[in-house]
């Protein structure tokens, strides 16, 4: 064979000698990537505390008289709808085991933005935000947990609470459900929050008019 075949031989063996390593390479590589990706998959997200989060209102009312509250005690999820759109989602702590949330039809038919606990123990502790369902069960801020943790009352974010009294009147329906349509798409893409770890407020301040004032601004002691 003439010396410029062999070194023509000689070159296309080098290439394909190259091209098969490029392709393990790659292959190498996709490997890499859909491990990691795996990997990441399975990190749960770290809770955060429930006064970080200030849930987006994605527009006011059109017609005030169709808004409606979705509350999924499962997810521990609520929705304020209009029709087929959410505006607010938030997460939310709601009874424990012991003393379920109801499930049912019902109407919001009482709004306090100052309400206190009346019964005890634990009378005085304020409940700003609070919207009655059922006697003695409502809406309201209070601390949150990934778990229901509450005696039947549903226990929301500070904002939350806030931006939904805005957005609910006297007269707001409320369904209250094992589950709602938008658990697996808006209600799974909410953060998890914790309060657990944070520590009460000195009782001098819970008892105090200055809760309510530093609630109406979307606060809460020091937090």
């Amino acid at each position: 064979m003439p010396k410029a075949d062999c070194t023509m031989a000689s070159t296309s063996s080098a290439h394909r000698t190259l091209s098969k390593r490029f392709i393990r390479s790659l292959r190498l590589f996709a490997l890499i990537a859909s491990l990691f990706l795996s990997a990441c998959a399975t990190i749960k997200p770290q809770p955060q505390n429930s006064f970080s989060f200030d849930p987006e209102v994605k527009r006011q009312p059109i017609n005030p008289a169709k808004v409606e509250l979705k509350l999924s005690t499962r997810a521990q999820r609520l929705y304020v709808v209009e029709g087929n759109d959410v505006l607010l989602a938030t997460p939310v702590s709601v009874g424990k085991p012991s003393s379920p949330t109801p499930h049912g039809r019902y109407t919001i038919y009482s709004k306090q933005a100052t309400r206190r606990r009346a019964s005890s123990p634990g009378a005085g502790y304020p409940m700003p935000y609070w919207m009655e369902f059922k006697p003695a069960y409502g809406l309201h801020w209070g601390f949150i947990k990934p778990y229901p943790s509450t005696m039947g009352c549903v226990r929301m974010p500070l904002k939350s609470a806030k931006k939904t009294f805005e957005l609910i009147r006297n007269g707001t329906p409320i369904h209250i459900a094992a589950s709602q349509p938008w658990d697996n798409t808006i209600g799974a893409s909410l953060p998890v929050l914790d309060d657990s770890r944070l520590p009460n407020p000195p009782i001098s301040y819970l008892l105090s008019n200055q809760v309510f004032a530093d609630a109406k601004q979307g606060k809460m002691w020091n937090f």
